[in-house]
């Protein structure tokens, strides 16, 4: 059936029901949006506000629109399910991030960075893409197009404590299970195409866990709060200039043949930073 596509946006509220206790009308907001209920490429939508953040005062609407969906999924890869701590608890620990120049990637690399304060190895595969990552803050960068245990040991890495994996899990397993530190934990957001060999993390005591950001609000959790929560942290840290937002190509006006090349540069897996549709033409 047709139905209106898109999740993530940047807007201002024009109403609010009864029941919300975050918002006014005229706010200016930024959510991710439920993956049950699409339809951020529509003029209006109706957004549960517990999974809304307060927009970064000192971005417009544009740049954003490029954050929520991957700043999530990025938060709650290191702080939920790599159980990093944000408050420095876990510095100079190291961190594989696979796949670094995405959307999801370049906030992660910041993130890692700046408030977590790890030491951070994106991989990469295009001269393109080592500049964008290294400009975010990676203190090293490998190609994703070699064995990644042997492109950690070429720069005198045996193993890492943390891996993210945000570029082809099946590909990437058999290095990621030779690099993760015994104990360490590991963390995908890339659908497998066939069973994963678990227990080569088994002599590691190693953890693999998913992260879905659609997750909390898909299954209504009782801590979905949390995604409005960290939200409101994002805006604080891009208003403080600790985080940029990762904008890196805007399309205007938002109409179905911007829409068709968006989608067809996405798909084509060659996209640096996130691209953002703007204006309705």
């Amino acid at each position: 059936m047709p139905r209106i596509l898109g999740w993530d946006a940047a807007s201002e509220v024009i109403a609010i029901g009864d029941s919300v206790e975050h918002f006014q009308v005229g706010d200016r907001v930024y959510y991710a949006g439920d993956i049950s209920r699409p339809g951020s490429y529509c003029e209006s939508q109706l957004v549960d506000e517990r999974i809304v953040g307060q927009m970064p005062t000192s971005l417009d609407f544009t740049s954003a629109a490029a954050l929520p969906l991957t700043g999530l999924t990025a938060w709650e890869a290191l702080f939920d399910r790599l159980e990093i701590s944000r408050n420095g608890a876990d510095a100079g620990k190291t961190l594989l991030i696979i796949g670094g120049a995405g959307g999801v990637g370049s906030i992660a690399i910041q993130l890692a960075r700046r408030l977590a304060d790890l030491k951070v190895i994106a991989s990469a595969s295009r001269t393109k893409s080592s500049v964008w990552i290294k400009q975010l803050g990676a203190h090293h960068v490998v190609n994703h197009r070699y064995p990644l245990d042997r492109e950690l040991r070429e720069h005198s890495f045996d193993t890492v404590d943390y891996i993210l994996c945000l570029n082809d899990t099946d590909q990437h397993w058999p290095a990621m299970a030779a690099a993760i530190a015994p104990q360490g934990k590991i963390c995908s957001i890339v659908d497998n195409r066939e069973p994963l060999p678990l227990n080569l993390l088994k002599p590691k005591s190693a953890t693999f866990a998913w992260e879905f950001m659609f997750t909390r609000p898909l299954y209504q959790t009782a801590d979905m709060i949390r995604q409005q929560q960290a939200l409101n942290e994002i805006s604080a840290l891009i208003d403080r200039g600790e985080l940029k937002t990762t904008v890196n190509q805007v399309m205007e006006p938002i109409n179905a043949a911007n829409l068709r090349e968006a989608h067809r540069q996405i798909e084509s897996g060659h996209t640096v930073g996130k691209i953002v549709l703007s204006g309705w033409g």
